[in-house]
């Protein structure tokens, strides 16, 4: 007879491992897939966690998949390529062609970001250049700090970055969209406004130092910000018909619940606040009540 699950996770982050630590607790019997490429694996450090502040992403995973051993949660590192469901089952298909099934589905899978297509700028992602203020802003206070943004969709985070310093560049990277309003709005606000194409940018050992201009001159910068499109790391969302925001996350009610009979969502694939100690809270909330409808199905009823 085929191996049934209670639940299967795709996803080891904080989501997906915060969800399997709760359901292992409640004994129950737990499948988690991993495809070890988190969002935030570039980055040196994960900020804005209570007790986790500062620790490295990759150390944070490690002690976290560690505390899950005496819950035995069992722990696939392959990636899931396609799931169904059907009569109150999910069938789970990972890279390595087995076939896995569970009464419950939990995707963690979060989100990735396209990063603006400027020479240069991946050798520095997460470590000078960053899409998350309340991440990584305190590490780049008072630093003359750049924001990209074509059009007119850099405004808002050249104004919220002057929360961290006050020397904020916006970069419209060769676009000239921005109206006199919005100059008049960052020019009071004290923001600076670019508006020449970037050639490159240039640092060393993963820190910003110059924005080069195609016309050939040169500006100095210790840190730039990016408000970029994303995009969900996994499709099994999409092939399992969730329903999805306008913004491209998967819609989800109070305690994690999509659209589909025993499928729940949590951390960024799911949701506009994208912070990891959001996502971890997400996947308790969904551990929590994944059990509670475990149990309401095995209760005996009068």
């Amino acid at each position: 007879m085929k191996e049934i699950y209670d639940v299967i996770i795709i996803g080891g982050g904080p989501a997906g491992l915060n969800a399997a630590m709760i359901l292992g607790r409640s004994r129950r019997k737990v499948l988690l897939f991993d495809s070890g490429e988190p969002r935030n694996r570039w980055s040196r450090s994960m900020n804005g966690f209570l007790s986790s502040d500062g620790v490295n992403p990759g150390d944070f995973i490690r002690k976290g998949r560690e505390e899950l051993k005496k819950y035995s949660i069992q722990i696939i590192d392959h990636p899931v390529t396609d799931a169904t469901y059907s009569k109150g089952t999910y069938v789970v298909e990972c890279s390595e062609g087995h076939v896995y099934h569970s009464r419950k589905l939990l995707l963690a899978t979060g989100l990735k970001d396209k990063l603006p297509e400027v020479e240069g700028i991946e050798e520095l992602y997460g470590q000078s250049v960053h899409h998350c203020p309340y991440c990584d802003g305190w590490e780049s206070r008072d630093k003359a700090i750049a924001v990209y943004g074509k059009d007119r969709s850099g405004i808002g985070q050249a104004l919220a970055m002057k929360n961290w310093s006050n020397n904020v560049t916006l970069y419209t990277d060769g676009t000239r969209k921005l109206n006199i309003k919005d100059m008049e709005l960052l020019k009071l606000n004290g923001v600076k406004v670019c508006t020449d194409a970037i050639a490159r940018v240039e640092g060393e050992d993963g820190m910003l130092q110059r924005i080069v201009l195609r016309n050939g001159e040169s500006r100095s910068q210790e840190a730039l910000f990016f408000s970029g499109e994303t995009r969900q790391q996994s499709d099994i969302g999409e092939q399992l018909g969730c329903e999805f925001t306008g913004k491209g996350v998967i819609k989800t009610r109070r305690l994690q619940q999509a659209n589909i009979p025993g499928l729940y969502v949590a951390g960024d694939a799911a949701r506009d606040m994208q912070l990891v100690i959001v996502a971890a809270a997400e996947g308790a909330k969904a551990g929590v009540a994944i059990n509670m409808e475990l149990q309401q199905e095995d209760r005996e009823k009068p």
